[in-house]
């Protein structure tokens, strides 16, 4: 579903994507594909899976995007910010003391604050006394919180994007009741996703403009033999702001068809728009 935004005099709209990749240099076609049919300003990409050296920017650069902001490893996690706006004090963070890259942030134009998430996925187990990689996700979610819980400004103008690998809402899943023992969206995951969001006063832009209970989903698994027909998916990736941003959310939308693409990853990405002032976001190339 897509609400067009309203032309404000003064105001040019600032797209912001998330795409969790999965594997850049595989999808790297895809990815240049997307910044050309939808020209998002930024996109931010999780699961990378490339060490800082290897990463594919040649491609991105000869579409416009000659802002790239990278932190990854070789084989797992990554994240990665594509702009074609200029990118200031890049930064990341070590959640969780791992090591792993899972995090990375930059100012954008008119001092935008922009947070790129992959949070960890949680394995299989719900249970974090027999499942270390579910222990860690929830610690990686009370961390979040307790940052932006600490570092509240109410006069910051942030975004948080990424893969949360949380489905929080009810309309967020294709089952409610048959995925609550199922990692992503279990209550004790919901509950803290919900602290997070409060700790940060975050506004979810996507459900800001497409309230419950219409469905949305981001996410449809690789198992699926038919993933379109049994449409039985999840919203994980997410586009939240501040309050100070929140008037501004003019636009979203759930790229579902990129799901159909050969060799496509197994989420898909998410676009919002916000209308921000022009000397904001600045003059971006077409």
């Amino acid at each position: 579903m897509t609400i067009r935004p309203k032309k404000n005099a003064g105001t040019r709209p600032l797209r912001i994507a998330t795409w969790n990749i999965n594997s850049v240099r595989l999808r790297i076609e895809l990815v240049c594909r997307v910044l050309q049919t939808w020209q998002p300003d930024v996109l931010c990409l999780q699961e990378t899976k490339v060490v800082d050296g290897d990463f594919p920017r040649a491609p991105l650069e000869a579409v416009g995007y000659g802002e790239i902001a990278i932190r990854g490893q070789k084989s797992y996690n990554g994240v990665a910010i594509i702009s074609r706006l200029p990118l200031a004090n890049v930064r990341a963070q070590d959640w969780c003391g791992k090591g792993d890259c899972r995090h990375l942030a930059a100012e954008l134009p008119g001092g935008i604050e922009l947070h790129n998430f992959y949070v960890p996925a949680g394995g299989d187990i719900p249970d974090p006394e027999q499942n270390d990689k579910f222990a860690h996700k929830l610690a990686f979610l009370q961390e979040m919180a307790a940052f932006f819980g600490q570092d509240r400004q109410a006069a910051a103008r942030r975004i948080l994007v990424g893969d949360l690998n949380v489905a929080p809402l009810e309309a967020d899943v294709w089952s409610h009741k048959a995925l609550l023992k199922v990692v992503s969206h279990t209550p004790v995951e919901v509950a803290l996703m919900a602290e997070l969001a409060s700790a940060g006063q975050w506004i979810d832009a996507v459900r800001r403009i497409v309230p419950e209970p219409t469905r949305l989903y981001s996410w449809w698994s690789y198992r699926s033999p038919n993933w379109e027909a049994a449409d039985k998916g999840r919203r994980l990736d997410h586009v939240w702001v501040s309050p100070p941003l929140a008037p501004a959310i003019a636009q979203a939308e759930i790229l579902k068809p990129v799901r159909g693409w050969e060799v496509a990853s197994d989420h898909v990405p998410v676009l919002v728009t916000l209308n921000v002032p022009v000397e904001a976001s600045g003059d971006a190339p077409a």
